[in-house]
């Protein structure tokens, strides 16, 4: 095909990319004027590609025509999802990135810059490169846990954006420091095989150095992560690469000659199979006999499609090397039949016990995973919003939630011998915490809500994340002694402000894991015997749905109203007072609703001092939000900030206003509105990979009995 352009720029090295990759020959005419291009065409202004069914001239017109020329390359995606995905990055990078750099790329004297004085352009140019970071961190966020933009593999979008992207770089506006998931994404893009014309030795700063800033990055895996290979398919076929990672399975064909193997390395819930012949590779046997299953190895082999279903390309080894056998009896020899992960399916029960070792299993994996991914997911969701990152301490002297399960914290006893007569008592015979370490009674947190406030009232919209406790002799699947939680704190907002951000907040975690985590959520649905079956689904539902919200008075009348009806019947009767159950609120969220519901609006009676007092005087400006499957998920507020209210909520409540006297100057100097909510981070695991119990989202649950590891 004929291709005439009048520009030689990132522009024309976008359409000669996708061609490379597609393996389509193009004849390329550059220095093309605009009236020869308009005698092509009358619309042409950098480009005229003919075509069979007649010129195109739109630069992303012409990439999609090149992608859909080879369905097999999957350069338009392979889904209407995926090519709708596509679509949006690239008109993404024209409106916020291209047409800033097309300033940037203007020589003083062109056309658009004919009334521009070099003064003016100098100035243009600074606000312009201002205004780009704020696009590539949306790009560098959403490609944290993504080798490619859309798919698990190179489109259209992938090779726009990293023309445009080594544009920037070589400008000095793109650095590995400032975004390392996107420099990490230009480096996987543009040292592909199938790439090698478009991003030559002069793309070569992207290759792991940064031009004209005297840093470089001596790290690197030095070998490819399994998931990349796998995502790369068929693209990858010729490749020579290096593979490290655990066996997973083992089986040998002709007599042992040929040795398969199944290898992961922790990057994603798949496989990868390794062919050994003994008679080519010198380590086939050492393999063979180095205990099987979770022993480690080092491979080099050359990438060919699989004949194999449910695979398309495997890994033909030419060099092999054990790193670690596994040792299977008492007297050290190798062989895997005490090896506690062996191939069989384990129950999460037995899993449990081997808490050090479950991370090798697929289910834990790709928990994992996903914790991690979530937990990226909350940092990015307030970091985008402006919020500030609080640490709060793990030590207090406060009971945030006013139900005295706390874990207490003291050297009174400080020795393993130590004796109860050991500790230092008031006359009265109790134990006196002012010889203890802090002078006072303290103990673990259950709540870093009270800490983050005094911040909020100064930064205005803040987050804490991290591990509090609580001592409650729960042996339930719902309950953990140590936990962690997300709570942001917001100034200058009522319940309502909460309620939206707390629904944003959901909906956000909840795109990310399907944005991001494609491969575990595919195995808890898909493969995982006991996964829940629809979990993408439910997800997409929550993502994409209004959360229901009814008052809790409302919501009392409601279950009463069913219950009359006969539609259900209730272990718990639901009376106005009392908290709702966990089977009142799945039925309220699963049943009547069938999405996510906040309830408003609770009998101050059931909940905490610091929750602001209602108009009625019955009830206060609390929320929770319920969830399918889950039931509660969140529980927030709008604060008391009336310090007379105040003062008596807490002497309500049987605390003494003096003991959080500190809490109560918040409200003596420049006391504003403000509200906040709580997320238990693993209660937001197991909504997400639909796992049921607490202690299968946490590398190591601590509960009633069990502080193993």
């Amino acid at each position: 095909m004929e291709l005439h352009t009048s520009v030689d720029d990132y522009c024309l090295q976008k359409v000669l990319g996708v061609a490379e990759y597609a393996d389509i020959e193009l004849n390329v005419t550059k220095g093309v004027s605009e009236d020869s291009l308009q005698q092509l065409h009358s619309q042409a202004k950098s480009f005229v590609l003919m075509t069979p069914g007649g010129p195109l001239t739109c630069q992303n017109t012409i990439l999609r025509y090149l992608g859909e020329l080879k369905p097999a390359s999957g350069l338009v995606g392979e889904t209407a999802y995926d090519s709708s995905q596509i679509d949006q990055w690239i008109d993404f990078s024209w409106q916020e990135i291209e047409v800033r750099l097309h300033v940037l790329l203007a020589k003083p004297g062109s056309p658009c810059l004919a009334d521009v004085s070099p003064q003016q352009k100098a100035g243009i140019d600074a606000k312009v490169k201002g205004e780009l970071p704020t696009a590539l961190l949306v790009l560098d966020s959403h490609l944290e846990s993504k080798t490619y933009i859309v798919s698990e593999r190179i489109t259209i979008a992938d090779i726009s954006l990293c023309c445009t992207c080594t544009t920037l770089h070589k400008m000095g506006l793109v650095s590995q420091g400032a975004y390392p998931n996107l420099f990490r994404w230009m480096m996987t893009v543009s040292n592909h095989k199938s790439l090698k014309k478009t991003f030559g030795p002069s793309d070569a700063g992207v290759k792991g150095q940064e031009q004209g800033r005297g840093q470089i990055y001596k790290w690197s895996r030095g070998r490819i992560r399994v998931k990349e290979l796998l995502n790369e398919g068929k693209t990858a076929i010729g490749r020579e690469v290096t593979v490290k990672g655990w066996i997973r399975t083992t089986r040998s064909a002709e007599k042992g000659k040929i040795v398969f193997v199944e290898l992961t390395d922790g990057s994603t819930p798949r496989g990868l199979q390794l062919v050994l012949n003994s008679e080519k590779v010198a380590g086939t046997t050492a393999v063979a006999n180095c205990g099987g299953a979770g022993a480690s190895l080092s491979v080099k082999g050359l990438v060919v499609e699989s004949p194999a279903k449910g695979q398309s390309i495997e890994v033909h080894v030419t060099d092999a090397e054990v790193l670690g056998p596994v040792y299977g009896g008492e007297n050290g020899e190798v062989g895997g039949k005490l090896y506690p992960m062996a191939k069989k399916q384990h129950s999460l029960e037995f899993l449990r016990e081997m808490a050090h070792l479950r991370p090798r299993s697929k289910v834990f994996s790709s928990a994992l995973r996903m914790r991690h991914a979530m937990a990226y997911a909350v940092h990015s969701f307030y970091n985008e919003r402006g919020f500030v990152y609080v640490h709060t301490p793990l030590i207090t002297a406060a009971d945030c939630e006013g139900a005295g399960e706390q874990f207490l914290v003291t050297t009174l006893l400080p020795h393993e011998d130590s004796k109860p007569s050991d500790i230092p008592t008031t006359p009265t015979g109790a134990a006196d915490y002012s010889k203890d370490f802090f002078g006072r009674r303290c103990s673990l947190t259950v709540s870093g809500q009270l800490n983050v406030e005094t911040h909020a009232c100064a930064l205005s919209d803040v987050y804490t994340f991290g591990p509090t406790f609580r001592a409650e002799n729960s042996h339930t699947s719902r309950h953990l002694a140590e936990f962690w939680m997300i709570e942001p704190e917001i100034c200058f907002a009522d319940i309502f402000d909460n309620m939206a951000l707390a629904e944003d907040f959901i909906k956000y975690c909840t795109r990310y894991a399907l944005e991001h985590c494609a491969d575990d959520l595919a195995y808890f649905e898909e493969q995982y015997p006991q996964g829940e079956k629809g979990l993408r689904e439910r997800l997409r539902n929550v993502a994409e749905s209004d959360f229901a919200r009814i008052s809790y008075t409302d919501a009392v009348h409601l279950l009463h109203s069913e219950i009359a009806a006969g539609k259900v019947t209730f272990e718990n009767y639901p009376e106005w007072g009392g908290d709702l159950n966990s089977e009142h609120e799945r039925y309220l969220s699963e049943k009547i609703y069938q999405r996510p519901t906040i309830v408003y609006n609770y009998p101050k009676g059931i909940k905490a001092f610091y929750m602001r007092l209602n108009e009625d005087n019955e009830t206060v400006a609390a929320m929770d939000i319920l969830v399918p499957k889950i039931g509660e998920i969140i529980g927030g507020s709008q604060r008391e900030e009336r310090l007379d209210v105040l003062e008596r909520r807490c002497t309500e409540s049987g605390l003494s206003p003096q003991d959080v006297w500190w809490y109560s100057d918040l409200r003596r100097y420049g006391s504003v509105p403000h509200s906040g909510f709580g997320l238990g981070f693993e209660r937001l695991l197991m909504y997400v990979t639909g796992l049921e119990n607490i202690r299968d989202v946490i590398s190591f649950p601590r509960v009633p009995g069990k502080a193993e590891f």
